[in-house]
């Protein structure tokens, strides 16, 4: 995973300077997320179990009078500025601006007093490889904003108006886990979510004290049909709900699954039904073995979670397929493809000595198949969005 030079909150305040002269207020950081398991249960109302990752967003900034924001981009060299006309309503403003406007226009539909900004914006998480960097970048404006108006809104309410800003200001429908995990996680913990009532646990995560590490492959696959799909899948998902009779999937317990599966009856279904019942249960182990300190004993619930994204979901491509048998033969104790689907990342739960090993193990097995090299990072739980000394 290949970033610019330089530490990341340094370049956001280098630029910053460089952009508007003078020096920010401050410096505010989201990281990037990755989430341990439970894919496609958060919009059936069931569990996740994400965490933060070192990789982080950072604004630096500072007030300027008036209804106007300013933003400069590192990413892309542009400055964008709009007004408060120009966030009246979702679609003015485009492109990445459209991030930073939702966050405003959200704030203010909810009748904050956000005040005019000049911002300066640096990033090491990588667009689409599925680490939620759109959630970064709204959390870490979100907490700029925040604290230069002197704005209150408690990390409880914080993730719901960072989705909103996505959902009706982008136009993204994403679920409430990207944003609450890039919120409200915390450091050495990963943060189980129940998306029903979006209450949290802060669950231990010590893999330091296991002597493990989470290593994070980057598939490099081209997103292929994941909108239309991802839709699909949910459409799959509300239809077995209401074949079922019950409100969500979340709602068939898995000693229940048979019963269930047999009143469907359509395959596809089936399967789609299958996979989201088993995975909420498979959240749960993994949470109960986290509470008992068994972190070596989670790896084959990621593996079956990833082979029920495979064969159930059919959420996988070659690349990632390729990426977790690859671990798995070079010696991971579990591995999984990791977001959405249809590309993007790959964890795999490692002996911390042999995260190298296992990183040159599933580029080998790329370029035995001709595709373009992955890219590695070995990672440990990380806090949520903060302001930085």
């Amino acid at each position: 995973m290949t970033n610019p030079t330089g530490d990341v909150a340094e370049r956001a305040a280098e630029g910053f300077t460089k952009q508007y002269g003078g020096k920010a207020t401050g410096r505010w950081a989201a990281p990037g997320r990755v989430n341990l398991i439970g894919e496609h249960t958060d919009y059936n109302e069931g569990f996740v179990l994400p965490f933060a990752l070192p990789l982080r967003t950072v604004v630096a900034a500072d007030r300027q009078d008036g209804d106007q924001w300013t933003v400069w981009s590192e990413l892309s060299g542009e400055t964008i500025t709009f007004g408060a006309d120009d966030i009246a309503e979702p679609g003015r403003v485009t492109g990445w601006g459209a991030y930073v406007a939702g966050v405003v226009w959200a704030l203010r539909e909810a009748g904050h007093p956000v005040p005019g900004a000049r911002m300066a914006i640096a990033s090491d998480v990588p667009l689409g490889s599925g680490l939620s960097s759109s959630a970064a970048l709204e959390s870490a404006v979100l907490a700029a904003l925040l604290d230069l108006g002197g704005l209150e809104l408690s990390p409880e309410l914080q993730p719901r108006l960072a989705q909103r800003a996505e959902n009706v200001y982008v136009g993204a429908p994403t679920g409430i886990m990207d944003q609450s995990a890039v919120i409200r996680c915390r450091a050495g913990h990963a943060l189980f979510l129940d998306c029903r009532d979006e209450s949290v646990e802060q669950i231990p995560f010590d893999l330091d004290a296991a002597g493990l590490a989470v290593l994070v492959i980057d598939s490099r696959a081209p997103h292929r049909h994941a909108d239309g799909e991802y839709a699909a899948r949910r459409r799959s998902c509300e239809a077995g709900a209401s074949a079922l009779g019950v409100t969500a999937l979340r709602d068939v317990g898995v000693d229940q699954l048979d019963a269930a599966l047999a009143q469907l009856d359509d395959e596809e279904t089936r399967r789609r039904v299958r996979h989201v019942v088993t995975e909420d249960q498979r959240v749960l182990d993994t949470v109960a073995l986290l509470r008992a300190a068994r972190v070596r004993d989670i790896g084959p619930l990621l593996t079956a979670s990833h082979v029920s994204m495979r064969d159930d979901f059919e959420i996988t491509v070659p690349e990632i397929d390729t990426a977790v048998e690859a671990a798995l033969a070079a010696g991971a104790l579990g591995a999984r493809m990791t977001g959405g689907g249809f590309g993007g990342c790959v964890l795999a739960l490692v002996e911390a000595d042999r995260a190298d090993e296992v990183a040159a193990a599933v580029t080998a097995a790329y370029a035995e198949r001709g595709f373009t090299a992955p890219g590695t990072l070995t990672v440990v739980p990380a806090p949520g969005a903060t302001r930085l000394p």
